[in-house]
């Protein structure tokens, strides 16, 4: 049998995490949304333009899917992804010892630390491809549980190391909306994303393949 006693272990793996007034000041679900509002819909997120933002698309390159949004905004980037959650429990405390214990393996490390959005982890990563072996790059990794979908953001660059940059990256990722739709999802599957549809306010574009 299950524990499931107030405050066990596997009860706090499944609670929700988000700031208290996320509902408010997001990230927001699409039903707390301003419809009027200019936003660029991305299918699974939409987002407001604002001066200075960069967006990148991520595509997958083989089924040439769209796997994540990358936002480029203030000296840092900003990578975003939209998953679908159960109703009544959260996913990024068991998804964040995941990505610990994967960046672990790379041979990086993480340290655990409260942000704005609750729990996230500070993590030095082996850079890929680097010209000095042992180059470390560092990242933050941040998450909300909202209704039905789970939002996950890497921020890179000045957001790590500077406050000021870190509160403008922050803004941003209040900033999105998360479209979860109707359809039935499995926890865990990635929200689809699209390119900006044609006649929505746009940020430049560029699409990577990953």
């Amino acid at each position: 049998m299950s524990d499931t006693t107030p405050g066990s272990e596997e009860e706090l793996a499944q609670a929700k995490s988000a700031p208290a007034d996320r509902a408010t000041a997001g990230p927001l679900d699409d039903s707390e949304a301003n419809a009027v509002r200019p936003y660029v819909d991305l299918g699974g997120i939409k987002l407001l333009p604002r001066e200075g933002l960069q967006l990148r698309l991520e595509v997958e390159e083989g089924s040439k899917r769209v796997v994540a949004i990358g936002l480029d905004y203030a000296g840092s980037s900003l990578q975003v992804q939209p998953f679908a959650a159960p109703r009544s429990t959260g996913l990024w405390h068991e998804i964040r010892q995941q990505i610990a214990e994967q960046i672990s393996r790379q041979g990086g490390s993480t340290k655990l630390t409260t942000g704005v959005f609750g729990p996230e982890l500070l993590a030095e990563i082996p850079a890929a491809g680097a010209g000095q072996p042992g180059t470390m790059r560092l990242a933050r990794f941040i998450g909300v549980d909202g209704p039905r979908w789970f939002l996950r953001g890497v921020i890179a660059g000045e957001g790590v190391v500077d406050p000021d940059a870190a509160a403008k990256v922050e803004d941003l990722f209040r900033s999105i909306v998360v479209v979860r739709g109707n359809a039935p999802m499995p926890p865990r599957d990635l929200i689809p994303l699209q390119m900006p549809r044609t006649g929505t306010a746009t940020a430049p574009v560029s699409p990577q393949a990953t």
